[in-house]
């Protein structure tokens, strides 16, 4: 009995010595968002460079593939949907939403990009939704950012057609859509071309700033830094206008998809 007691006593010293035991392990949940479309997406000219660094939380991995001048024929001809089909189909991720915003550059008059708007424009729109969810992704397409461009007062949205061929798929297969044509174009449209001004790459009337000049070495001559092409027009988004845009997309998805909340910022 006595020996009993004194292996007891022992145990208990011997656990208060070790301290509480550690709590255990929870996996963690992580989700990937993917940006696919053109440069009013991508980074430096567009407003996912400031959605992928502000607006989602460290649970949601964020890659935007978003690339200039790419139309929804031109992204897919070159290989960028192959790239994103890559990163939809990585290992590791709960879910995985893919972002699609295309129009500007499949608007008339751009060789090698523009599509039909009433036939190629909807087919490759239906097409990406299609292998994205193959491959067990969610596919989230993206109404064209409008361009900021005034006549006499009022906003010229040119890019009201094929805002409209993007929600009819999104109808057709059942496909959250952001509206960001629609929502943009109505913001932009209140604060007038003046303020608008403010979201271009450079104030208006502004020279392109020259890239600095590197020290001279064999590396920098091998292997130069790539500069951005910073220019002032009604498209293309600087820091305050991608910073406003991503906010608007951030709410929009918010409102699209209430189970994407916990990964966003507001």
């Amino acid at each position: 009995m006595i020996g009993l007691l004194a292996g007891l006593l022992l145990q208990a010293a011997s656990a208060s010595a070790a301290g509480p035991a550690d709590p255990p392990v929870v996996p963690i949940k992580p989700s990937k968002i993917i940006l696919v479309g053109d440069s009013t997406t991508q980074v430096n000219s567009g407003w996912g460079g400031s959605f992928c660094a502000t607006r989602v939380t460290s649970l949601a991995a964020c890659v935007n593939l978003g690339r200039g001048g790419r139309s929804t024929k031109s992204y897919r001809a070159e290989g960028s949907w192959d790239v994103a089909l890559a990163e939809m189909k990585t290992p590791g991720f709960v879910d995985t939403w893919v972002l699609i915003q295309f129009g500007h550059n499949d608007q008339p008059g751009k060789p090698g990009r523009s599509t039909d708007l009433a036939t190629e424009f909807p087919a490759n729109l239906k097409r990406y939704v299609e292998e994205a969810r193959a491959v067990g992704a969610h596919p989230v397409l993206v109404t064209p950012l409008t361009r900021r461009s005034f006549v006499d007062g009022k906003l010229v949205n040119d890019l009201a057609p094929w805002a409209a061929a993007t929600r009819k798929v999104a109808a057709e297969l059942k496909v959250p859509l952001l509206d960001l044509n629609a929502d943009s174009a109505a913001a932009v449209g209140v604060m007038g071309s003046a303020a608008a001004d403010r979201f271009a790459e450079v104030p208006p009337g502004a020279a392109q700033p020259a890239p600095p000049t590197p020290a001279r070495s064999t590396e920098v001559m091998v292997n130069p830094m790539a500069q951005p092409k910073l220019s002032f027009d009604h498209t293309h988004l600087g820091i305050e206008g991608a910073n406003y845009f991503a906010t608007m997309v951030t709410r929009e998805l918010s409102v699209a998809i209430p189970e994407m909340r916990p990964l966003l910022v507001p």
